[in-house]
């Protein structure tokens, strides 16, 4: 994929941003209770999670190129 210009989006009302966990949650309860919750409706069969591919760890590797070359739909899990 070609490089892409930010100063591009300058022409309109656009912007790019690089929003991390710190931005959603302002304390260690409010992340534990988020993440509470959603656990909470993934068990309750609210939320569905696709899992195409688990790999044990020692396989990391090979996880990383299916990660990389798109070649993955869903979750990819390492098992210890």
């Amino acid at each position: 994929m070609p490089a892409f210009d930010p100063a591009r989006l300058a022409k309109g009302s656009y912007f790019l941003t690089r929003p991390s966990l710190v931005h959603y949650t302002s304390t260690r309860a409010e992340l534990l209770g988020r993440a509470r919750h959603l656990f909470d409706m993934v068990a309750a069969g609210h939320l569905q999670v696709r899992i195409d591919r688990t790999f044990p760890l020692a396989e990391a590797a090979d996880a990383h190129r299916a990660l990389t070359s798109r070649a993955t739909a869903g979750k990819v899990l390492l098992i210890p």
